[in-house]
């Protein structure tokens, strides 16, 4: 146990250096930032040109194999997860609700980061020897940076293939297996049984499958989270404009605010806000982009400007929600911490705002597992060839059982690691290429003018 414990205090250490405020947090806002510039705020100024792609993307619009709409669906079910429900409540619980307006900001400079990996997604992408389109920081590495930079592709696929069995599989399935059995007193085994099969059921049928199933879900999970989270918004109205002034005045000067904010730095709101930000988002991880380039389109720009928009609802949309529920509501001065905060904040319109939230994180946890599965096992087959993605699903499915039924704490630290070690090389990429991208874009926008 000693030694478990010696464990968890050195890798959390680890992911303490990875995820502050002195290497990953700057790197990926500051990839962020210089990919916005070179852009000269392309997504930002063309946000209503993306959902315009994206609601004309329902079908087929070039050689992949699946929808645009499908593409961005895959990957929402991997980034509205867990870190829409107690990711913004953890921020506002370490850094005040002032991590909220660092959120935001990070979303923004998000969207380029986003928008890149889209555009270099589809333009290097690959057919595999089976016909099916594959692609990511692996495939851009390679094809983009050339021979020298393999190396980098490998490291990505490898750190990739690893930290979904973490974040996107163990700690999911935990999460699942939690709310469940504390709203609804369902057994652990029980419901890690019913994921496994749900799970199996839909990985046979490969990244069709879950993007018909992510369309499907993605949608209706999000707009009801939305409804929910917009009453306890409306119900408490009169609230909104002081709820809007303490955080953004959290996000300066935090103990002004006082209450739950009381002792937090400027510097905690903005590490925490931007680290929830991220975790909830995965701008710059390099996830994404292994969804996107399977998307049936005739231009990478043009999926480019719908895989932004991913983190343009997750976090501007969704985020925002239950943070302003939290603040509002005044959950965020009372005794919850963490997502009982947003528990809290449901439970002070809703009789049963437990539930809601509880079926909120299986949902979401649920989808995650599914496109998580999809990203690690093209970062496998990226290192192994073909052959190894059935033995990949089935080894998927088992972990499952282990993540609902076992204590997770560690797998969490040492999923972190993972993720900011796989973004290092996805950032990098980004940086290096930014000028093809910013290339393919003026070149596209110019065509489009003609």
């Amino acid at each position: 146990m000693e030694m478990l414990v010696a464990l968890e205090e050195q890798l959390g250490g680890i992911s303490g250096i990875i995820w502050g405020p002195f290497f990953l947090l700057p790197l990926i806002l500051g990839t962020g930032l210089f990919l916005m510039i070179r852009l000269r705020a392309m997504p930002l100024r063309n946000i209503g040109y993306g959902f315009r792609q994206l609601f004309s993307g329902t079908k087929a619009q070039g050689e992949g194999e699946i929808s645009p709409f499908a593409a961005l669906m895959t990957s929402l079910s991997a980034t509205i997860g867990t870190g829409n429900i107690a990711g913004v409540a953890t921020a506002i619980t370490l850094g005040g609700p002032g991590a909220l307006f660092w959120m935001w900001c990070s979303a923004l400079v998000g969207m380029a980061t986003k928008y890149a990996e889209g555009v270099c997604a589809v333009h290097y992408r690959e057919t595999d020897t089976n016909g099916h389109y594959v692609g990511g920081p692996m495939y851009y590495i390679r094809n983009g940076l050339g021979r020298n930079w393999r190396w980098l592709a490998v490291a990505f696929a490898f750190f990739g293939a690893l930290a979904g069995f973490g974040i996107g599989n163990g700690v999911q399935a935990n999460s699942v297996a939690d709310a469940l059995a504390g709203s609804f007193d369902i057994a652990q085994e029980t419901t890690a049984l019913v994921i496994m099969a749900m799970t199996a059921l839909v990985l046979l049928g490969g990244i069709k499958r879950i993007s018909e199933v992510a369309s499907f879900l993605v949608p209706i999970m999000a707009l009801l989270y939305l409804l929910v989270g917009l009453t306890v918004i409306v119900a408490n109205i009169q609230a909104i404009p002081d709820a809007l002034a303490t955080i953004v005045i959290g996000a300066f000067n935090p103990q002004a605010v006082g209450g739950g904010a009381a002792g937090v730095g400027i510097m905690l709101a903005i590490q925490f806000g931007v680290a929830r930000g991220v975790f909830s988002n995965e701008a710059g991880l390099g996830s994404a982009p292994i969804a996107h380039a399977a998307a049936a389109t005739n231009n990478p720009v043009r999926q480019g400007t719908v895989a932004m928009l991913g983190t343009f609802i997750d976090t501007l949309i969704i985020c925002t929600i239950t943070g302003l529920c939290i603040v509002v509501s005044g959950a965020w001065q009372g005794e919850a911490i963490n997502v009982a905060m947003t528990k809290a904040a449901f439970s002070s319109v809703f009789s049963f705002g437990d539930e809601i939230v509880a079926v909120g994180l299986a949902i979401f946890a649920f989808t995650t597992i599914l496109g998580w599965s999809y990203y690690s096992e093209r970062c496998a087959q990226y290192l192994l060839g073909p052959k190894v993605v059935y033995p990949f699903r089935i080894i998927w499915v088992a972990v499952i059982w282990f993540g609902a039924t076992s204590e997770v704490l560690l797998v969490w630290t040492v999923a972190d690691i993972l993720n900011g070690l796989m973004a290092v090389p996805n950032l990098l990429a980004l940086l290096l290429l930014s000028g093809v991208v910013a290339k393919l874009t003026r070149d596209y926008f110019e065509s489009q003018k003609a």
